[in-house]
């Protein structure tokens, strides 16, 4: 009779134990608009060691990368000289990656700030981001200038808004 009343008692709790669940990403879209051109992209070969507690964000951590091999903006010959050694440089750098710092709730969701690294340079950035269900939805602004990409001769023209849309576990 004790251990029917311990298993009950177990039971009945675990609602209150099980708070704080930890959530994975399952997959991500990531585009991006690079305003001076008006060029738009998406970027892929996404990968995740991410762990989000939406009961405790500032808890959570976001670490990812992309594979460099994937931009793609419409036209081939972009692409190519995208990947080339002028501006990613893929064959050195295949992957662009980030690693949350700090994550925070915020009014509408919360903010991340973490480091962005590409081509082996990292610099702080911060990602909005809205949970919709089950996809979380973020911007962010990248100067792609402070990564020795200066697509543009002014580094203020060298700016590109990213949008991600990760799906979660």
């Amino acid at each position: 009779m004790m251990r029917f009343k311990l298993i009950l008692f177990f039971l009945s709790c675990y609602p209150i134990l099980n708070f704080g669940q930890i959530t994975s990403i399952k997959s991500a879209e990531i585009s991006f608009n690079f305003e001076a051109k008006d060029v738009d992209g998406t970027i892929s070969g996404f990968s995740s060691d991410s762990q989000l507690d939406f009961e405790n964000i500032q808890n959570s951590k976001l670490k990812g990368s992309v594979a460099v091999k994937t931009i793609k903006t419409g036209i081939f010959l972009r692409d190519w000289a995208l990947k080339g050694n002028k501006y990613f440089n893929e064959d050195l750098h295949p992957k662009i990656y980030f690693e949350s710092t700090n994550i925070q709730e915020t009014n509408t969701g919360f903010s991340v700030q973490g480091n962005l690294t590409i081509k082996a340079i990292a610099k702080p950035m911060r990602i909005t981001f809205v949970k919709n269900g089950n996809k979380l939805i973020g911007t962010a602004i990248v100067k792609t200038s402070e990564y020795g990409i200066n697509i543009k001769k002014h580094p203020e023209d060298n700016t590109v808004k990213v949008k991600l849309i990760f799906t979660l576990h």
